[in-house]
């Protein structure tokens, strides 16, 4: 086991926040009072995700072993999303709701006492910052590293595409089409099942293609089910089999481009960075769905289905090309470069100022090097 506590105090304590939050709900008198409980959930959930998501790849340190985590945690998701809905809808059949608060309750507790059974590893600072560069400091490395700039037009793309199945899903089904309740189940089964497939697939896949190729492959099949979906729904009319389909590509390609993340975010910073590496991508890729959400109800409710699609399916079109152009082809782990700026003797320069190795954004290393830098220092 590793010897650091600090994440896991850290997990415990913000399960144990939710579990607290679920167990007033039963209490609430005011509507204010939900706003407030509800912030104080989401804010736990916000702390809670990146901080478990940044201990895996210490705990599996094999990069095979590592994606084969982030294919489960994907298709654990997705089976949580499709059956807790019905599930919650089964049990309030024979329970009341302050008896389904507290199976809440008790799944925050017992994910704390997983956690407690566990030594995970903590973060080891390398120095000590200020409070406000500790804050800025995930999001400069994300920001400066060419691949995560790239990651974060992908999560624009699978944002805008995804906001379309999320928010749209239901007026479609039942406005356009004026199916049941059943249907509209169906029709978001249809895209949790295209994820799961391809999360399944994707340990495989990723041994033989690279990040790039997969992740461009993804976002490209999302964008052009929604956008053929679109066309032939504005010449056809929507067909609930066409919409199937499409919900079903989508969710494959959602897969495809977000699994792989972490396997990006890993091989950018250094172990004691990967926290607030994972945080930025967690903050960074829900600013999209910030902008996203709306943007889909908006079009849906002003302009109609057709239009929403296609706009949407544009706009997932410009975040796939806007990371065609910033992520390089070639995006090796290893970059041969040239220090200049450090001082003779420095320890980091001792087999010289020309010298190779994994390169992440980092004190020494502030800024990506530029193509005539990696080609001085060969």
């Amino acid at each position: 086991m590793i010897a650091s506590a600090v994440p896991s105090t850290l997990l415990v304590t913000l399960n144990l926040i939710r579990a607290g939050v679920a167990l007033a709900l039963p209490f609430v008198s005011e509507v204010w009072q939900i706003y407030v409980l509800i912030f104080l959930l989401q804010a736990a959930s916000a702390g809670f995700t990146p901080a478990f998501q940044a201990t895996i790849p210490d705990v599996l340190a094999d990069e095979e072993d590592y994606t084969k985590a982030l294919s489960l945690s994907r298709l654990a998701y997705d089976l949580e999303s499709l059956l807790s809905p019905m599930l919650a809808a089964a049990l309030l059949t024979v329970v009341s709701f302050p008896v389904l608060f507290g199976g809440t309750v008790a799944g925050f507790i017992a994910s704390a006492l997983l956690v407690v059974s566990v030594t995970l590893p903590g973060p080891r600072p390398a120095v000590q910052r200020g409070i406000w560069t500790r804050i800025t400091h995930g999001s400069r490395i994300y920001l400066a590293t060419p691949r995560l700039r790239a990651l974060l037009a992908l999560s624009f793309c699978v944002s805008a595409a995804g906001a379309m199945v999320i928010v749209n899903t239901v007026v479609v089904v039942r406005r356009d089409l004026d199916l049941s309740e059943e249907a509209v189940a169906l029709t978001l089964c249809a895209f949790g099942a295209g994820s799961m497939v391809a999360a399944l697939g994707l340990p495989r896949v990723l041994e033989r293609l690279s990040d790039r190729r997969v992740m461009m492959a993804g976002a490209a099949v999302m964008t052009l089910a929604l956008a053929a979906l679109a066309a032939a729904s504005g010449v056809w009319g929507i067909q609930w089999s066409w919409l199937l389909i499409a919900w079903f590509l989508v969710g494959v390609g959602y897969s495809a481009t977000l699994t792989p993340s972490g396997r990006l975010l890993r091989r950018s910073g250094h172990p004691e960075d990967r926290p607030a590496l994972f945080a930025a991508q967690f903050a960074l890729s829900h600013a999209c769905w910030l902008v996203t959400y709306p943007l889909a109800g908006w079009l849906q409710s002003s302009y109609g289905s057709v239009t929403a699609m296609l706009s949407l399916a544009m706009l997932s079109l410009a975040g796939l090309g806007a990371g065609f152009t910033l992520w390089p082809r070639h995006d090796p782990v290893e970059i041969a470069h040239f220090h200049d700026d450090l001082p003779a003797g420095h320890p980091h320069i001792a087999a010289g100022p020309r010298h190779s190795h994994p390169f992440v954004i980092d004190d020494l290393h502030p800024r990506w090097p530029e193509d005539r830098e990696i080609a001085r220092s060969v």
